[in-house]
């Protein structure tokens, strides 16, 4: 199975999905770490992929979406975007306000 269908796979069959360098419990950015916080913030359970494992996702997450870098965070397979639009997303309360549109919950 290619780069690609992996990632459509994954996003598809999750309702969030962090793509990041690392782990949420370990993260090896300050990007990545900055929307691991906003998650657990939230409590929105998500499922997490660690791009340094494994090149062909690392280049195939930025070519799924044309999006340069990483982290990069989908929302019942829409591309949402990165460290930046979450952030802002969440202190505007657009973030919580989206989750719960699409039926995601969150405990904060």
């Amino acid at each position: 199975m290619s780069a690609q269908d992996r990632i459509k796979e994954m996003t598809e069959k999750n309702d969030v999905v962090l793509y990041m360098k690392g782990t949420p419990i370990f993260p090896q950015c300050g990007f990545s770490s900055t929307v691991v916080q906003v998650f657990d913030y939230l409590g929105v359970d998500y499922e997490s992929v660690n791009v340094l494992e494994d090149p062909d996702i690392r280049q195939g997450i930025k070519d799924y979406n044309n999006w340069p870098t990483i982290p990069q965070v989908f929302v019942k397979g829409e591309f949402i975007g990165g460290c930046d639009i979450v952030r802002e997303m969440f202190e505007s309360g657009e973030l919580r306000t989206m989750l719960t549109d699409k039926g995601i919950k969150t405990s904060a």
